[in-house]
């Protein structure tokens, strides 16, 4: 070997050392950064006449893809079950539980203690007053329970749109990025970090929608929704959805009254057992607004329905006609069973028994509809109003499977459901979350080692001075000529 190749070997192991050096450093300082990919510095010997050397082929990233798109995936079922969760959670909140005085339960508890208590003593106005103030309290959780759930499909309705919106985006700048590696990759310049950015953005984006990724030619790659939707393949897809103001028990889909999502300008199916989009957090937020929500205002729906048809009875308070509201109406009128939808939004006390509407409690005793008082010492329709709480009737609504409920009973079996799906979609959550978890650690665990980098930097670090003393052997040798 000549003293000139000697120094050209040598040279181009100090490149490639020092090099290593920024690829091991570089992974240490990220060896907890969420998507980074672990980096490899390719090497190959240079064999070219009586000289050689290394030559750097460049950089190579390390992930493992199939690892990668699991732990997406289980991000996505995360928030998915964290949705579904929280929402079963709020929902039983809105209900309350039977020791809550100002649950729906309580209040109904509250009613009939009073009722008993009037019975007792009917002469006794301030037990009548009682009693219609319990009756009141009752209205007031339902209607309560009813636009708190309202409520929980307008935050669904308006975080929809904002996910939308940050999809859209999302998906161009996926776009950008493809564009950005094919053009650095034909200029043969190293793209690890740009990799790095996109796998970061395409974990973001199946946060909001599941995704599968797909390798195309050049360095790009293509997005595809679990349940099979184009999100991405050389353009991006356009989601649109129009966001409501405001969400009542009125409005869905299906009425057109509410907004479904579009994929260039195409309908799609938003349910959570069939629609392209399922999944993630878009997909939880949906089926809240759609399913959840529409499900749990119905059941509630049904306990108002049952409350105001076994007081509208005149089997129970003689002075009603057939057409005659009850103690409880439908926004002061009687109910129609072909206007159920969003009852418990609409329930009111009856303005005769109402002092704030101008109508007077002894009603309670002497009957709705009458004008003059009665005997004070009648308790014989408070009786009856006790009774029909208690009477077991089936429910014209709710999906109870035809059996008899008392009014208490059907409240604890809404009660009961809603505890049970909470029940459940916890223990959904905690699988998802166990699940997500674990792929994680894996992934972390897969990938930048510390250890091992700094085993490679002790390597780089001899591989270096072996190389440094080369060129002092050369330099010496030079020297040692030139002194001749």
């Amino acid at each position: 070997m000549t003293i000139s190749g000697a120094l050209t070997n040598a040279l181009s192991g100090l490149r490639a050392a020092g090099r290593g050096a920024e690829v091991v450093s570089a992974n240490i300082s990220n060896a907890l950064t969420p998507g980074y990919g672990r980096r490899v510095l390719a090497l190959s010997a240079i064999a070219t006449g009586a000289s050689g050397g290394v030559r750097i082929d460049g950089i190579q990233r390390v992930v493992d893809a199939s690892l990668a798109a699991d732990k997406r995936l289980a991000g996505a079922d995360q928030l998915h079950a964290q949705g579904a969760a929280d929402f079963f959670h709020r929902t039983e909140q809105l209900l309350g539980t039977p020791d809550d005085p100002t649950s729906i339960s309580g209040r109904l508890a509250g009613l009939e203690r009073s009722l008993i208590t009037a019975a007792s003593r009917p002469d006794a106005t301030e037990r009548l007053d009682m009693a219609v103030s319990e009756a009141q309290g009752l209205v007031t959780s339902l209607r309560q329970a009813s636009a708190g759930i309202q409520e929980a499909r307008g935050a669904a309705d308006r975080t929809i749109s904002e996910q939308v919106d940050r999809l859209n985006v999302s998906l161009e700048q996926m776009v950008s990025l493809n564009t950005l590696i094919t053009a650095e990759l034909a200029r043969g310049r190293d793209t690890s970090g740009l990799e790095d950015q996109r796998q970061g953005l395409v974990d973001s984006i199946s946060n909001m929608v599941p995704v599968r990724e797909v390798p195309r030619d050049n360095g790009q790659i293509a997005l595809y929704t679990t349940g099979g939707a184009v999100l991405l393949d050389g353009t991006a897809a356009t989601l649109a959805f129009d966001r409501s103001n405001v969400v009542t028990p009125y409005m869905s889909v299906d009425m057109g009254t509410l907004s479904g999502l579009t994929l260039n300008g195409t309908p799609l199916r938003t349910g959570s057992e069939n629609g392209p989009m399922r999944g993630g957090s878009i997909g939880a937020q949906f089926m809240i607004r759609d399913e959840l929500a529409v499900t749990a205002q119905e059941q509630v729906d049904a306990i108002a329905r049952d409350l105001v048809t076994r007081f509208q009875d005149s089997a129970v308070d003689p002075s009603l006609a057939a057409t005659d509201p009850g103690l409880f109406t439908d926004n002061g009128g009687a109910f129609d069973p072909a206007d159920e939808r969003g009852l418990s939004s609409r329930l009111e006390l009856n303005a005769a028994v109402d002092s704030d509407q101008g109508g007077a409690s002894w009603r309670l005793r002497d009957g709705l509809n009458t004008a003059t008082p009665g005997p004070v010492g009648n308790p014989s329709l408070l009786q009856n109003l006790n009774g029909a709480l208690n009477a077991a009737l089936v429910p014209g609504s709710g999906g109870f499977s035809g059996g008899a409920f008392t009014l208490p009973g059907l409240v604890s079996a809404v009660t009961s459901s809603i505890g049970t799906s909470r029940n459940i979609a916890e223990q959904e959550l905690s699988f998802a979350s166990a699940r997500f978890t674990e792929l994680t650690e894996r992934q972390f665990a897969e990938g930048v080692d510390t250890d091992e980098e700094i085993q490679r930097l002790m390597m780089i670090e001899q591989s270096y001075a072996a190389n440094a003393r080369m060129i002092e052997a050369v330099d010496e040798m030079m020297q040692t000529i030139l002194r001749l």
